[in-house]
């Protein structure tokens, strides 16, 4: 739904934009071409009901129905799509829990900022389907090995998240920072 929403975001503003550009390049123009448009569109619809009123009343009908049901299933597919703020876990023995997704946050934050050399941890955790996505913001000393930093960092997730908390582990982002070097005073 997400894409979705994108791309008719994306033609909306677009179809607006161009409107406006039209409007603001020749505005009187654009009204004498939406009254004509509007007159004949007009005309049409009387036509159309003089000749046949029941097919007319049917096709009122069915514009409005399918506008319901349409835009109706859009509009609640939309607010509807609340995403869950725990995620399941699965006892060997059959039992489950629902574990909150802050709990499994705060957690990930105490255990990363007992790192050597890490100063500060903010993670982000999203739970999906049976899995937890983390996207971890780190700030570490500015002289340490980044490569090996993270390693680290990725193991003790991965072993917080699938051995302490038994979940399972989706998609993990490490962004790493480094901290601004200390200047340096001469005495």
């Amino acid at each position: 739904m997400n894409g979705f929403n994108r791309i008719v975001a994306i033609l909306l503003w677009v179809a607006l934009l161009l409107l406006c550009l039209i409007v603001a390049i020749a505005p009187l123009l654009a009204i004498a071409w939406l009254q004509t448009a509007l007159s004949d569109a007009a005309t049409w619809l009387s036509s159309v009901q003089a000749e046949n009123p029941t097919y007319f009343v049917v096709g009122q009908a069915a514009f409005g129905i399918g506008a319901i049901l349409i835009l109706g299933a859009l509009l609640f597919f939309e607010v509807s799509t609340v995403r869950r703020r725990g995620v399941r876990i699965r006892t060997a023995e059959g039992g489950s829990a629902e574990l909150d997704t802050v709990s499994v946050a705060r957690r990930l934050q105490w255990h990363l900022d007992q790192l050597a050399e890490v100063i500060t941890v903010v993670p982000a955790v999203r739970s999906r389907g049976g899995s937890v996505d983390i996207r971890l913001e780190i700030e570490t000393a500015p002289d340490i090995d980044i490569p090996m930093k993270t390693d680290e960092v990725v193991d003790v997730t991965r072993d917080i998240i699938e051995q302490d908390m038994g979940l399972r582990l989706g998609k993990l982002d490490v962004h790493m920072r480094c901290a601004p070097f200390e200047p340096e005073w001469n005495v």
